[in-house]
């Protein structure tokens, strides 16, 4: 689908736990810090990027709540020229991979060689909201404040984890299935770490405090490791659900990623050596409340593209917005074969996931991206496959080479 476009450097803060450590970083600052290290890592001047895309969902944790340009503030704020491009992405979720697919499709139409492309999330700024008080000033009476994060999802809709939910049912993935697997994420995690294997993709954080010594992040604060089946077990679900609970699903984090990339032949131009080669991408939607089969229709079209099978991906990661997610995805990718599913998904978020990783939405479809391409290097190469669903059932899918 694509050829000749790779990656040159890709990094990414730690992911913090909703209040947690990065919690009163500036969202403008938090999504500088990889974009001003991955130009820091390769070397190259602003002034060879062409264009930066951005992922952005929510601004309200803006100081400019209202049109705040995010791409174009977070690219200043990184030191590239004031005269780089920019736009800035919002499909939840999926808006930091489709911020790469729109990169790519640039320089294959030949209007750009060089781009940054990633994204932000800072769900602990979330500020509350009181609508409708510029036309109706109280004098007296209660006023009525909302929690965008309570119920997350969209007003005319259920809530994303009711439609998984829901999705999960249909296809026999009970809550057991679902705890295992979000146990799983963290314990594969754990051993990922302890191997050193995000210390490539991960740049340390030193977080000022008021008083004493700073804090020197150096692991996604998501990451439980006293992770267990009976703890999992007496989590109520949420909303209503029987299978999705708060520890099946991933947290509220804050965290940001950037990706550079750029044409083979940019690269050797600037004496860079490319990590990986970005094959094929793919972006689809599909029935709003179908959510966890999303990154597998995704998948499929992203095969397609590469003119390749799922035997010859070395490893695949599917964003665990729920750990329903690539339960079910897993499933219809191998035409709800549970044999089959089980086989294929011992090559699946082989290092952990969001449950275990954490998930600042608009900033996760990079991190796939990065940790596929770090893992096939540590491999010794071959393909990688990564998916990830985001609102009202849109998907994204990525597939990269490593020589």
């Amino acid at each position: 689908m694509y050829k000749d476009i790779v990656i040159v450097e890709a990094v990414r803060t730690p992911f913090g736990r909703f209040g947690g450590s990065l919690k009163d970083v500036d969202y403008f600052d938090l999504g500088a810090l990889p974009m001003k290290e991955i130009l820091t890592r390769s070397g190259i001047p602003g002034e060879q990027v062409d264009e930066v895309f951005w992922g952005v969902g929510d601004t309200s944790v803006c100081k400019d709540v209202f049109t705040p340009v995010a791409a174009r503030q977070t690219l200043l704020k990184a030191g590239l020229p004031a005269e780089t491009p920019s736009v800035s992405i919002d499909k939840a979720c999926v808006s930091a991979m489709s911020a790469v697919h729109l990169g790519c499709r640039a320089m294959a139409a030949g209007e750009i060689e060089t781009a940054i492309a990633g994204g932000a999330t800072l769900f602990s700024q979330e500020p509350q909201i009181v609508r409708g008080m510029r036309w109706q000033g109280f004098k007296i009476g209660e006023v009525k404040m909302e929690d965008p994060l309570f119920a997350l999802g969209y007003k005319d809709f259920n809530p994303v984890s009711v439609d998984t939910d829901n999705v999960a049912i249909e296809y026999g993935v009970s809550r057991e299935e679902q705890d295992e697997w979000a146990l799983r994420s963290h314990r594969n995690y754990g051993r990922a770490w302890e191997a050193g294997k995000f210390k490539e993709e991960m740049m340390t954080l030193e977080i000022p405090k008021k008083k004493g010594d700073p804090i020197l992040l150096n692991i996604d604060e998501q990451y439980r490791k006293d992770a267990s089946m009976e703890r999992l077990a007496r989590l109520p679900g949420i909303y209503g659900c029987k299978g999705v609970t708060a520890g099946n699903a991933p947290g509220l984090n804050d965290g940001a990623t950037a990706i550079l990339f750029m044409t083979r032949a940019k690269a050797q131009e600037l004496g860079l050596e490319p990590l990986a080669e970005i094959v094929s991408m793919a972006s689809v939607a599909i029935s709003p409340h179908l959510i966890p089969e999303a990154p597998a229709h995704a998948a499929v079209k992203a095969l397609k593209g590469a003119e390749l099978g799922l035997d010859e991906i070395a490893v695949m990661e599917i964003n665990e917005a729920f750990a329903a997610v690539p339960l079910v995805s897993t499933l219809l990718l191998v035409d709800k074969d549970r044999e089959k599913a089980e086989a294929l998904r011992e090559k699946t978020n082989i290092n952990g996931s969001a449950i275990a990783i954490g998930h600042p939405n608009t900033a996760s479809g990079a991190r796939l991206i990065m940790n596929l391409m770090y893992e096939l290097r540590r491999r010794g190469g071959g393909y990688a496959l990564g998916g990830i669903c985001g609102g009202l059932a849109q998907a994204d899918a990525c597939i990269i080479k490593v020589d």
